[in-house]
C-alpha cells in the first residue's frame, strides 16, 4: 500500500514539474507513468490471486485439475484465463505460484501467453472495438494455437531446472514455504494469503518498473513514423505492427482500441498479428518473465511467438479477403 501511495505522490510531483522539462524528457515521463499506472492494478490483481493460490490451493488440487499429457495440459492452460481474468502483468505471479504447486510446464507457458487475450475482459473489449467478426475470432483462435504450440515445444524439456529460475524452484525443493499448518482460522489464512500477495507484488513491482522504463525510453527516442510508413505491404506491415506492439507494451485490455486506429493504414493481417503477439510478450512483460523462466527460455518464447504471429499475419494478408 505504501508503494502505491508513493507512486501516486510521485506522479503528482512529476505532473507539476513536467512543463519545465525538455520535450523528450516530458514525453518519457508521461509515457512511463501511462504504462506503469495502466499495468499496476492488474499486477495487484494477479498478486492477490497468487496469494490466494498459495494459501488455499494444494499440490493435490493442481494435480487433480490439470491433466498430465502435454497436449491436454497446454490446452487447459491456454483456456485457464477464462477463470483467472488477468493481463500479462497479473499472469506472471499466478504462474510462478502455480509452478510451486506442481503445475505442468506446458500449462504454465500456455496460460502465460494466452491469458492476456482469452479472458472475459479482453474478449469484451475486442468485441466493443471490432464487433463479432473475423478480427475477434482470429485473435482468439490464433492466440490459443500459438500458446498451445509454444507450450508443447518448450514443454518437451525433461526437467524444470532447465526452464525455471532457481528462485521459482526453491519452494518445490525445500517444501517449507508451502507446507503450512492447515488447522487455522479462516481469518488467519486470509491474512497469510494477503502477506504472500504483498511479497509477490513488491517482488514483481520492481520488474514492472524496469520494463516500463525500457518501453518508455524506446517510445520516446525512436521515431514510430518509420514503422507506420510501411503499413500496406503484406509482409512489412506485419513486422512493423509486431515491433510496435513489443515497444508500446500496451495492456491487452485496451490494445483493441489502439489497433482500431490502424484499420485505414495497415493490413488486416498486421492488425491481427498486433493483437495476438503484443499481449503474449512485449518489452515490459519480457522483463517480468525473467522472474519465472531462465533468460534463454524467454528468448525462445519471444522468437517463437513473433514467428507464429508473423506467419499467421502474412497468410491472412495473402489468402483471405478481410
Amino acid at each position: 500500500m505504501l508503494v502505491v501511495i508513493g507512486i501516486a505522490l510521485l506522479g503528482d510531483v512529476l505532473a507539476l514539474r513536467l512543463p519545465a522539462l525538455p520535450d523528450a524528457a516530458h514525453n518519457f515521463v508521461t509515457v512511463f507513468l501511462g504504462i506503469f499506472i495502466e499495468a499496476l492494478p492488474f499486477l495487484l490483481l494477479g498478486s492477490l490471486t497468487s496469494g490466494l493460490i498459495a494459501e488455499f490451493v494444494s499440490p493435490e488440487d493442481v494435480a487433480r485439475f490439470f491433466p498430465r499429457p502435454r497436449a491436454a495440459s497446454a490446452l487447459s492452460g491456454a483456456l485457464m484465463g477464462l477463470a483467472f481474468p488477468v493481463c500479462e502483468c497479473g499472469a506472471v505471479p499466478v504462474v510462478r505460484r502455480l509452478y510451486r504447486k506442481g503445475l505442468p510446464t506446458p500449462a504454465g507457458i500456455a496460460f502465460l501467453l494466452a491469458a492476456p487475450v482469452v479472458n472475459p475482459i479482453v474478449l469484451a473489449s475486442t468485441y466493443a472495438a471490432f464487433g463479432l467478426g473475423p478480427v475477434l475470432g482470429a485473435r482468439v483462435v490464433l492466440t490459443v494455437i500459438v500458446a498451445v504450440g509454444i507450450g508443447l515445444v518448450i514443454g518437451t524439456q525433461p526437467t524444470l531446472t532447465r526452464l525455471l529460475t532457481p528462485r521459482t524452484l526453491l519452494p518445490v525443493a525445500g517444501g517449507a514455504v508451502e507446507m503450512m499448518e492447515t488447522r487455522r482460522t479462516l481469518t488467519a489464512r486470509f491474512q497469510s494469503a494477503f502477506d504472500a500477495a504483498m511479497d509477490d507484488f513488491l517482488d514483481m513491482g520492481r520488474f514492472l518498473v524496469a520494463g516500463s522504463l525500457l518501453a518508455a525510453g524506446l517510445q520516446s527516442f525512436i521515431p514510430q513514423s518509420a514503422l507506420i510508413s510501411i503499413g500496406r505491404d503484406p509482409l512489412s506491415s506485419v513486422v512493423a505492427l509486431q515491433a510496435l506492439a513489443f515497444v508500446l507494451s500496451v495492456c491487452s485490455t485496451v490494445d483493441s482500441f489502439l489497433a482500431l486506429s490502424f484499420v485505414n493504414t495497415f493490413t488486416t493481417g498486421s492488425i491481427i498479428a498486433f493483437l495476438v503477439f503484443g499481449p503474449m510478450i512485449d518489452l515490459k512483460s519480457s522483463v517480468m518473465y525473467w522472474t519465472v523462466f531462465r533468460p534463454r527460455v524467454v528468448i525462445y518464447m519471444l522468437v517463437l511467438a513473433f514467428l507464429f504471429a508473423l506467419l499467421a499475419g502474412v497468410f491472412i494478408n495473402l489468402n483471405l479477403p478481410w
